[in-house]
């Protein structure tokens, strides 16, 4: 049983899990188990280039981005446990949580975040009633959201990225999946609003 799995290794799906790792002294989140399925194949950093966006060499790839946060993830938080080469398949409830089938194997977690690409081309049975047509992409795109509140779907079921209705933006989508990761902090935290900071020491 994991207490959150995050589906999508992309810029909203890595920025989550970074944001949860990094909080792995707090009190309220010290033995969370957390997994990430790292597919990254729908993800529009695959052939991205980047020119404007602040803190980013100009000239950085997307490729370049996906292949470096999973080796700053394993690195900084090996307890973040990156499930790669799966791909998520179905999203079913259970009593204590959600039941994650994918095409290898069958997860368990309280907290599920979906974080995967916003084409019509989504195939994860379970979510099909929260689809809905982009609210912020043009109509002949053709893409999808996923109806949430605030990045809630359900109880304990979030989306993050442009699937959460956001523009196809990278400091967009990065910034969904942080806001994600500080909503599940403040939950695991009794509700007390949470974020999570490094500070130079001197």
């Amino acid at each position: 049983m994991y207490d959150t799995i995050i589906i999508g290794g992309g810029a909203a799906g890595m920025s989550c899990a970074l944001v949860l790792g990094s909080a792995k002294n707090k009190a309220f989140a010290k033995n969370k188990r957390i997994g990430i399925i790292t597919h990254q194949k729908t993800s529009h950093l695959q052939t991205a280039l980047f020119n404007n966006v602040l803190g980013l060499e100009p000239g950085t790839t997307g490729t370049s981005i996906l292949e470096n946060g999973k080796k700053q993830l394993a690195t900084l938080y090996p307890h973040i446990e990156q499930i790669d080469k799966e791909k998520v398949s179905d999203i079913s409830k259970s009593s204590d949580g959600f039941i994650i089938t994918t095409n290898k194997n069958i997860y368990t977690s309280k907290i599920v975040v979906i974080a995967v690409g916003y084409t019509n081309l989504l195939t994860i049975k379970g979510l099909e009633s929260y689809i809905e047509p982009h609210p912020r992409a043009a109509i002949e795109k053709d893409r999808i959201w996923l109806k949430n509140t605030d990045h809630l779907i359900e109880d304990n079921l979030y989306v993050a990225g442009s699937l959460a209705g956001w523009r196809s933006q990278f400091a967009i989508c990065s910034g969904s999946g942080t806001h994600v990761a500080t909503d599940i902090l403040t939950l695991w935290n009794d509700g007390k609003h949470t974020k999570v900071h490094d500070e130079i020491t001197e």
